[in-house]
C-alpha cells in the first residue's frame, strides 16, 4: 500500500491540539459571536466589550464609509450578487473592470479569487505540473512556515512532482536545490502570519540567477507597506519578473474581500481560468466585494494611504518601546508575546479579554509545539492611549498569569 501522510497528518494534528482548542472555547476565546459597537469596538452575547487586538485590518479600512458605500453602489448597479456559473464561461463586466484596475495598480496581470486559499489551491498544482515553466516539473520547496493556505496544496502538488519542506528562510538550502535541479519553485510568505519576514531581495536575487519559480503570499504586507500599498514584494521589485507570482488577501489591510493573484504573463490567465479549479469554480467574487475593492483602490491612489501607513508604523514603534518581542523593530504589524505553554497563552488572552482587549492565543499547529504565544496585531486607527492601556495590562498580567 502506498505510504500515507507524507505531507500532512490531520489525525496527529487534531490529537495534539484539540484539548487546547477546547480550553480556548470553554473560556470564551474561540467561537465568539460579536456585534460591532464602534470603530474597532465589539461586544458579544456575554456582555463583554472589547477592542480588537487580533485584527488583520491593519489600516483600519474595514469600517471606512467609502468602502461600505462602494459595496452598496456596486450591488445597486449590477442588481445581482454574481452571475451564477464558472467565471471562465461568463462573468460580471464589473469583475473584469476590477481585475484591470488591480492590474494597473500593481503593474501586473491580476486574477481575483474568492480567497487566497482558493487561488493557491488552484494555482500551485499547475506550477507543480510544469505548466508555468515550459513543461519542466519543478522541485517544490515550501518554507517550513509557509501559510497553511499554501501547505494545504502539498499533497496535490506531490502527485505531480517532488515536494520538499525546507527550514525557515534557509536560502543556502534553496540555492543548493537550484544547483542540483533543472527547475525549482520556492513557496513562502513575505510577512509571515506569526511574525517572521522573508529576505525577499535575496530570494529574488536567487530567482534571477537560476530562473526558479517563486510564489509569495504577500497578504500581511499588502496595503500596510510599500508605495501605493503594493506590499513587500513590490517594494523590492519595480515589476514582477517572469516566473514570480504573488498572491495576497484583499480582506486584510486592503479593506475589501477576496484574494488576488499577480503575475507577469497575461497568457497565464486562460490557464488559471480553465484549469485552476477552486480559483475558477462557479462562485466568483460578488458585486459587493468588487465595489468595495474599487473604492479601496481609490484610497490607495490618494495621499491618505501613506498617512495611514505612517500611523501604523508609529503605533508599532510605540508598542515596541513598551513591550519586548522577537518582532521588535519589524515593519510587520504582527507581534507575538511568547508563553511557556498553551495553558499560559489561553490564560493570558482570557485575562486580557476581561480587561477589554481581544487577542489570539496561538499554539500547535498554528505555531511549533514549543512556541505558544499570544498573538497581537496593530492598526493605524489605534490611539496612543489605547496602546498604552493594552501594554500596561500585559505588563501587569504577565506575573499573575504565570
Amino acid at each position: 500500500m502506498e505510504q500515507r501522510n507524507r505531507h500532512t497528518n490531520l489525525q496527529k494534528v487534531v490529537a495534539r491540539s484539540h484539548g487546547e482548542w477546547d480550553d480556548a472555547q470553554r473560556i470564551g476565546l474561540a467561537g465568539i459571536n460579536a456585534t460591532v459597537s464602534g470603530r474597532n469596538r465589539l461586544h458579544d452575547a456575554h456582555g463583554r466589550q472589547f477592542a480588537h487586538f487580533c485584527t488583520t485590518s491593519y489600516l483600519g479600512l474595514d469600517y471606512d464609509e467609502r468602502i461600505l458605500e462602494g459595496a452598496m453602489n456596486a450591488l445597486r448597479a449590477t442588481r445581482t450578487l454574481r452571475i451564477a456559473n464558472s467565471r471562465n464561461r461568463c462573468k460580471l463586466a464589473i469583475l473584469d473592470r476590477y481585475e484591470q484596475a488591480l492590474g494597473a495598480h500593481f503593474g501586473a496581470t491580476a486574477s481575483v479569487a474568492l480567497s487566497c486559499s482558493a487561488a493557491s489551491t488552484g494555482v500551485l498544482p499547475l506550477m507543480a505540473a510544469g505548466l508555468l515553466s515550459d513543461g519542466v516539473r519543478p522541485v517544490m520547496a515550501f518554507d517550513r512556515f509557509a501559510h497553511y493556505s499554501m501547505n494545504h496544496a502539498k499533497p496535490a502538488c506531490a502527485d505531480e512532482t517532488d515536494v520538499l519542506t525546507i527550514a525557515h528562510n534557509d536560502l543556502d538550502h534553496l540555492e543548493s536545490l537550484c544547483r542540483q535541479h533543472r527547475q525549482v519553485a520556492y513557496i513562502a510568505d513575505s510577512f509571515y502570519s506569526m511574525g517572521g519576514v522573508s529576505p525577499v531581495a535575496d530570494v529574488i536575487a536567487l530567482q534571477q540567477k537560476y530562473g526558479m519559480l517563486v510564489y509569495y503570499d504577500d497578504s500581511h504586507a499588502l496595503s500596510a507597506i510599500g508605495p501605493l500599498g503594493r506590499g513587500l514584494v513590490h517594494a523590492v521589485l519595480s515589476e514582477l519578473p517572469e516566473r514570480v507570482f504573488v498572491v495576497a488577501s484583499l480582506a486584510k489591510a486592503f479593506g475589501a474581500s477576496g484574494g488576488v493573484l499577480l503575475y507577469r504573463d497575461a497568457g497565464t490567465r486562460n490557464l488559471i481560468d480553465r484549469y485552476g479549479g477552486p480559483a475558477n469554480w462557479s462562485q466568483s467574487l460578488n458585486a459587493a466585494a468588487i465595489g468595495a475593492g474599487l473604492a479601496s483602490l481609490d484610497i490607495h491612489q490618494s495621499p491618505e494611504l501613506p498617512a495611514l501607513q505612517a500611523r501604523l508604523q508609529h503605533n508599532l514603534r510605540r508598542f515596541d518601546a513598551a513591550l519586548s518581542t522577537a518582532q521588535h523593530g519589524s515593519a510587520s504589524p504582527i507581534r507575538l508575546l511568547r508563553c511557556g505553554d498553551a495553558e499560559f497563552a489561553n490564560r493570558m488572552a482570557a485575562t486580557l479579554l476581561e480587561r477589554g482587549f481581544l487577542t489570539s492565543p496561538v499554539f500547535f499547529p498554528v505555531v511549533p509545539q514549543d512556541s505558544p504565544a499570544v498573538r497581537v496585531t496593530l492598526r493605524a486607527d489605534m490611539t496612543d492611549d489605547e496602546l498604552d492601556a493594552f501594554c500596561a495590562s500585559v505588563d501587569a498580567l504577565t506575573p499573575i498569569c504565570a
